[in-house]
């Protein structure tokens, strides 16, 4: 039997746990005895144990929301755990949409009983048929840094290597004419969405407001409503090749400041934290004229306004249109308007699948950005950055030294770009002899969306969502609805046509049987004046 005294000795070395606001603290509760020194005691000793420790933790409360949540714990059969509000808030269009409708398709022929293997023309993949090889100078650099010694194994600076991040602002100041750019502008990431994220997660906070166009690639309202910023859309002009609607941001940013929502000068506290724009564009193919890029600009610098510039597709145009970088168009102004631009290799040199983005900061002549910037580089810490072994392509593409490498990448990169210029113009012609279908002819990019004119269609076809239901079911082609990039979907939309987005870069025979089958469709569903 334990005496008395054991019992006392036992108690009194539980570990006693105490909820306080501050810091995790550990004390000893056991008082030093007269033999011991306050430098050899368990209090100062870096041995501590377990079982004579006072734990303070932070105090923390509850609110109503998460109670119901926390009190599943109580259980001791079952208990859940919540999700976190951020992924609460965090939804894809285009998943919830599309996801749907395809998981319930067949694809192979065989097995729908007509032979018609699936083909789709929604997947932003260039690489997704295997037709186009990956730029051939990245191929190399990186098989020489796996023969090399040290292989690119170990971990580099969260923001980018310096090989990489001086290439890229080399890059950047000579396409934008400029010479400002310098390595600690730039912070390499996982691919051009991760940089977004990096660049939009600096920027906002819970009740900001960021300007997205509509349509648009969906991950920008992701992205700002999953840290509970709200988006405020503006609209592409269909009939004037998908430009801006500069009339409506300028009402949108006047109707804001007018409601005293921090936007213009001489605020302190900005609600509106900037606008982002794409060019070129997806999903639209539009590529935007220097003009209109000055008319972005300048209402910028009217309301105070941070441009985000989403230039993943580069000098990707087609039939002689011209890209101009959003920050050289500003340097030419005055550099009044700071500019994030986000770019890659993803889709200018087919390597998607390999992650390699990176923005770079153009701040204004008065250093707007210089705490968003900071802020950028503190958060690319969390991920520890992109790929060493990636990172070593970038160098490779941007700024060769080998001659040979150079010359390589201009003769791959003619001949990439000459074969898209075909597709594309082989998908325009055929969807535009299809009936009720017109094609926005596309600038850029690697997409073209399509108008349908559900008036010369039967009552089966009421808008965009069940054209691409229908045309999955009936002939096994997956194209994107325009719903699924921001049209008809919101009150708010000024636009009422219906569209749907395809993707040329598929091999030509594809290309040819799928708009055979979408012909086909389009005939089958003709509305017959009855």
């Amino acid at each position: 039997m334990t005496s008395s005294k054991d019992d006392t000795s036992s108690q009194s070395n539980t570990v006693s746990i105490q909820f306080e606001f501050g810091a995790l603290s550990l004390m000893n509760e056991r008082k030093p005895t007269h033999e011991e020194t306050p430098s050899t005691s368990a209090s100062s000793s870096p041995s501590l144990s377990p079982s004579s420790l006072t734990v303070r933790l932070p105090h923390f409360s509850l609110e109503s929301s998460d109670r119901t949540a926390a009190t599943s714990f109580s259980s001791a059969n079952s208990w859940v755990a919540p999700a976190s509000k951020k992924s609460m808030r965090t939804h894809n269009p285009i998943r919830a949409i599309v996801d749907p409708i395809v998981a319930s398709s067949i694809k192979c022929g065989k097995e729908r009983g007509d032979g018609k293997d699936q083909i789709s023309l929604a997947l932003g993949d260039p690489t997704a048929y295997g037709n186009i090889p990956p730029c051939p100078a990245i191929l190399t650099a990186l098989s020489n840094a796996l023969h090399a010694p040290g292989m690119a194994a170990g971990y580099v600076n969260a923001c980018g290597t310096p090989h990489a991040r001086a290439a890229i602002a080399a890059h950047h100041s000579k396409q934008c004419s400029v010479s400002s750019v310098s390595p600690d502008d730039v912070i390499v990431a996982n691919g051009a969405s991760g940089a977004l994220e990096l660049a939009l997660t600096a920027l906002l906070d819970i009740g900001t407001v960021i300007l997205v166009p509509r349509p648009g690639f969906p991950l920008y309202s992701v992205i700002a409503e999953s840290h509970g910023a709200s988006v405020v859309y503006y609209d592409l002009l269909p009939d004037r090749g998908w430009e801006c609607d500069l009339d409506q941001i300028e009402s949108i940013l006047a109707e804001l400041k007018a409601d005293g929502k921090g936007v213009g000068p001489g605020v302190s506290n900005t609600i509106v934290r900037g606008i982002l724009i794409n060019n070129p564009s997806n999903p639209t193919g539009a590529v935007y004229t220097e003009n209109h890029l000055i008319g972005i600009a300048k209402l910028a610098e009217k309301y105070h306004l941070p441009i985000i510039s989403d230039e993943i597709y580069g000098d990707m145009t087609l039939d002689g249109n011209l890209f101009h970088p959003m920050a050289g168009i500003v340097a030419r102004l005055g550099r009044n308007v700071p500019v994030i631009t986000a770019s890659g290799l993803g889709k200018q040199c087919l390597v998607p699948g390999w992650r390699l983005g990176w923005i770079v900061f153009h701040d204004s002549h008065h250093g707007a950005i210089q705490e968003v910037k900071k802020g950028a580089q503190r958060l690319a810490q969390v991920v520890l950055g992109a790929s060493h072994l990636a990172q070593i392509a970038i160098p490779a593409v941007l700024s060769p030294t080998d001659e040979s490498d150079r010359v390589a990448t201009f003769a791959w990169k003619k001949q990439l770009y000459a074969m898209i210029q075909n597709q594309a113009r082989l998908i325009c012609s055929l969807l535009n002899e299809c009936h009720g279908l017109n094609v926005i002819p596309p600038q850029g990019a690697m997409y073209a969306m399509v108008k349908i004119d559900v008036d010369e269609f039967d009552d089966a076809i009421e808008d965009d969502v069940s054209f691409m239901r229908l045309l999955l079911d009936e002939e096994n082609i997956v194209v994107l609805p325009g719903k699924a990039f921001g049209m008809n979907s919101h009150s708010c939309s000024n636009s009422k046509c219906y569209v749907f987005r395809v993707v040329f870069c598929a091999p030509e025979n594809v290309l040819r049987d799928a708009v055979e089958r979408i012909s086909c469709f389009c005939l089958r569903h003709k509305y017959s004046g009855e």
